[in-house]
């Protein structure tokens, strides 16, 4: 399993399958990302935490815990 955290600055990945329960999945899911969609990695900060990406036209920027549940290809 190849999750948003393994991803390499410039990717653009596409999402499979979200992971985790509850408010933690549903956060997720009220950024815009779900199954199926499309992002591109921007930059990660030094330290590795947070990473920046673009979705759905917009910028986000998301916790390492948080990138480890979103399952990509």
């Amino acid at each position: 399993m190849k999750s948003l955290r393994d991803a390499a600055v410039g990717d653009t990945i596409k999402v499979v399958k979200l992971h985790g329960e509850g408010p933690v999945k549903r956060r997720i899911m009220d950024m815009g990302i779900t199954k199926g969609v499309e992002i591109y990695i921007r930059k990660v900060a030094p330290l590795g935490d947070p990473i920046e990406v673009t979705v759905r036209g917009y910028e986000l920027s998301i916790r390492k815990a948080d990138a480890e549940m979103i399952e990509v290809e």
